[in-house]
């Protein structure tokens, strides 16, 4: 009887031995539910910093794409923050500018029996790119606390820009051999480049990057940005303002036109990024 008993207390001891051990959570449980808790705890920060209507971050990069009303621009930008309402700003935008009055001419023509179908841009000279770098400032108008959960900043700024000219080329026949060729503006052929009925289309996309022309210059923008991120470490926003460039000589674009040197836009961006 009595080794009964002491069987069935030892018996008891172990099962509660391994009840305890089959309980205690493992060190990668442990760690699992540590970051659980750690997210958990973050986005209740961040949501009460949008409620709020803080936006708290280090720093902050975004991409936009720029719909221009003379042309179009990608911009890089990174954000460093100053004060609760200031972000310090620097951009890279590269983008084309077009000339209001181009027009762009179907035309069809045929080699070896086969139908081709091209387009070209009449009395284009040059395409006209740009590559701006900036510095400016970022300034919280209102913040996401209100009903509609958008933040809205003034932006603005300027640095310099670097007008790019690359030649733009026609495929024409050539009047005397009858063949293909392609040939750019060089002030002595205006009358074969200005010709409708000897233009077959325009040059190869490429052609003409290797005789680029590099023109200096600067400019200036403002803007307003409207920021509908979720949460403040998002950004998503879109941005609308005006842009101000000058170059230091006019820039010739389509001939026949009055060339300038300055130039003025409005602008409507879809920006997006992530702050830190």
């Amino acid at each position: 009887m009595e080794v009964k008993k002491l069987f069935f207390v030892v018996f008891l001891l172990s099962g509660t031995g391994l009840m305890a051990q089959k309980k205690q959570p493992s060190e990668s449980a442990v760690q699992r539910a540590q970051k659980k808790e750690e997210r958990r705890e973050k986005i209740n920060q961040l949501i009460k910093q949008e409620e709020e209507g803080a936006l708290i971050f280090n720093k902050q990069n975004a991409f936009s794409i720029n719909l221009n009303t003379d042309g179009w621009g990608l911009k890089f930008e990174k954000g460093k923050y100053k004060t609760i309402t200031s972000t310090n700003l620097m951009w890279l935008e590269f983008g084309e500018r077009k000339h209001p009055k181009e027009e762009r001419i179907p035309t069809l023509s045929s080699s070896g029996g086969f139908i081709l179908i091209s387009n070209y841009i009449y009395g284009k000279q040059n395409n006209f790119y740009y590559l701006n770098l900036g510095f400016g400032q970022q300034k919280l108008i209102g913040g996401k606390g209100n009903k509609n959960g958008i933040a809205v900043s003034a932006i603005y700024g300027g640095g310099i820009t670097a007008g790019l000219l690359k030649p733009y080329y026609l495929e024409v026949q050539n009047q005397q051999t009858g063949l293909r060729e392609e040939i750019k503006y060089d002030g002595t052929n205006e009358a074969l480049f200005l010709d409708p009925s000897a233009i077959l289309g325009k040059g190869g996309l490429f052609k003409g990057f290797g005789e680029m022309k590099f023109v200096p210059g600067g400019h200036a923008k403002v803007a307003l940005r409207f920021d509908y991120g979720r949460y403040n470490e998002l950004l998503s926003a879109i941005e609308v303002g005006v842009n101000a460039s000058f170059y230091s000589q006019k820039m010739p674009i389509i001939l026949l036109n009055k060339e300038k040197n300055f130039f003025f836009n409005a602008y409507a961006a879809f920006t997006f990024g992530r702050r830190k």
